[in-house]
C-alpha cells in the first residue's frame, strides 16, 4: 500500500507556516505561482554580509502540498545561501520528477515521496523553494 498523498504529516506542516509575515523592507521578492492550480507563494528576502538569509518573509495561497513545503522551507531557509537554496531547489525538483531518489540534504522534504507519480502536484511543491531561491538571487545582486 502508498503512503496517503495529503497525510497527518502535511496536513500539520501545512497549519504552521513559519515566517507568514512580509517584510516591511526586502532585498529582494519573488512570486510564483502553479498554473495548474493557482497556487501561489510570494517570498520576501534579506541577506546578511554574507550572503546568507537573514530574514525570510512568505505569503502563501497554496493547496496543502505547497503549504507544507513552504512550513519546510521556511523552518530551514535562514543562514542559507542563494546557492543552498537553489541546490535544495533543484535536488526536490529532480526528486519529484524521478531523477534522484532522495531529495537532498533539506530536511523533512522525503513527505513528498507519495506526490512523485502525480506530477500536476509537483509545481505546488516546488513553489516556495522556487520563489526563495529568485529572491535570494536577486537580493545578491541587488534587483529588488
Amino acid at each position: 500500500m502508498t503512503a496517503a498523498l495529503y497525510n497527518s504529516t502535511i496536513l500539520r506542516l501545512a497549519t504552521a507556516i513559519p515566517h507568514q509575515a512580509r517584510l516591511e523592507h526586502p532585498g529582494a521578492t519573488a512570486e510564483r505561482r502553479s498554473p495548474v492550480c493557482g497556487s501561489r507563494v510570494t517570498v520576501d528576502v534579506t541577506l546578511d554580509e554574507a550572503g546568507r538569509v537573514a530574514a525570510i518573509g512568505q505569503l502563501v495561497r497554496a493547496c496543502a502540498l505547497g503549504q507544507a513545503s513552504a512550513a519546510l522551507m521556511g523552518e530551514h531557509a535562514i543562514g542559507k545561501t542563494a546557492a543552498e537554496l537553489g541546490e535544495a531547489r533543484d535536488a526536490l525538483g529532480a526528486f519529484l520528477a524521478g531523477d534522484r531518489d532522495d531529495p537532498g540534504a533539506w530536511p523533512g522534504l522525503e513527505i513528498f515521496a507519495p506526490a512523485r507519480p502525480h506530477s500536476a502536484r509537483h509545481p505546488s511543491i516546488r513553489l516556495a523553494f522556487e520563489a526563495v531561491t529568485e529572491a535570494a538571487e536577486r537580493a545578491g545582486t541587488g534587483a529588488a
